[in-house]
């Protein structure tokens, strides 16, 4: 079991007798172990079913409301938490009673009277197994992120943001609503490369990423597309929700030089937004092209702007006046 530095392994123990239970309180706490106690099978579960439960525990057989091998029975039921380590404590020898412990879902079983350094060497047992468990979800978990994120910016690589693209869209197609996406595409960043070099273009490509991230929504998905181009999907926004989006976050990239070794580099970004409504359903591979031709114009229009998709002004055109609609789209840079 994972702990900080100079935390106590916390354990459970359940046990009727109080007499019993002191003892065994009195063993862990010199032996180091945090101690939660409780004395019947029915609070043990209550317990247990905490999300900050102890994961070692040690369950007398024998207890009143609820055996301890029913406790063990309803414990291996959860799911999607982490493992508890579970040693049953029981004057039960016979061979019969040891499977039908291990059958019932413990990890290990001591029998009563228990001898203190028999007790202590598997209760070791338990935490090298719990923290041999930790260490592999870790490892599931980095690999996992490493294979769905972009090494460099941390944000989605190219295939998750795709998939989360044809997600939201397969979605809409089933409950409806409308949904927003923009390309973001650093302005001038190979200048940006050639002036300071390649180290810098890291940091900066890293420093923008994390702006962008502090900017979306909690439910917006962010993914590097390639190079110094992100996609963001931004679900339950329609056009002008996309639009609006973008110019927060082209305000939060513009709106401070990024420190770099102390190198102050100015950055701008210029948005290409396109969105899939009610009213206009629109394939993926559609509205990366729109959004693409609309990063194309913001880029022709001199950068640091953000850019409705053709079809997507003709839409909002038909809702606002046309004043309106030419400070929400062509905003001039600052």
């Amino acid at each position: 079991m994972t702990n900080e530095v100079g935390a106590k392994t916390r354990i459970l123990v359940a046990e009727d007798d109080p007499v019993s239970r002191r003892v065994l309180e009195l063993f862990l706490i010199k032996w180091g172990f945090e101690v939660v106690l409780c004395g019947s099978g029915i609070e043990a579960l209550r317990l247990l079913e905490r999300l900050d439960a102890p994961r070692l525990v040690l369950l007398d057989w024998m207890m009143p409301g609820m055996e301890g091998v029913e406790v063990c029975r309803k414990i291996r039921q959860f799911e999607n938490r982490p493992y508890i380590y579970v040693l049953l404590l029981t004057a039960r020898a016979r061979k019969d009673d040891v499977l039908q412990g291990l059958g019932s879902g413990a990890d290990d079983y001591v029998t009563k009277p228990f001898e203190p350094q028999e007790l202590r060497a598997r209760l070791n047992i338990g935490q090298r197994v719990l923290g041999l468990q930790d260490k592999l979800i870790a490892s599931r978990d980095d690999l996992l992120f490493q294979a769905t994120h972009d090494s460099l910016t941390h944000t989605s690589n190219r295939g998750v943001i795709m998939d989360r693209l044809r997600s939201e869209r397969s979605r809409q197609g089933r409950g409806g609503g409308d949904f927003a996406i923009m390309f973001v595409d650093i302005d001038h960043f190979k200048h940006v490369n050639d002036m300071h070099g390649h180290l810098v273009g890291d940091a900066v490509l890293v420093e923008i990423a994390d702006r962008i991230m502090k900017s979306v929504r909690p439910h917006d998905s962010v993914g590097r597309y390639g190079g110094e181009e992100f996609l963001i999907v931004a679900p339950s926004a329609d056009a002008m929700g996309g639009l609006r989006l973008a110019q927060r976050i082209r305000q939060e990239i513009e709106r401070r030089p990024v420190l770099v070794d102390g190198s102050s580099v100015s950055i701008t970004a210029s948005f290409g937004v396109a969105a899939s409504t009610m009213n206009r359903l629109v394939d993926p591979q559609d509205m990366l092209r729109a959004a693409d031709d609309a990063l194309y114009h913001a880029k022709a229009g001199g950068r640091n702007r953000c850019e409705l998709a053709a079809t997507d002004l003709l839409d909002v055109a038909k809702q606002v006046e046309p004043p309106a609609l030419a400070v929400a789209v062509r905003e001039k840079p600052h």
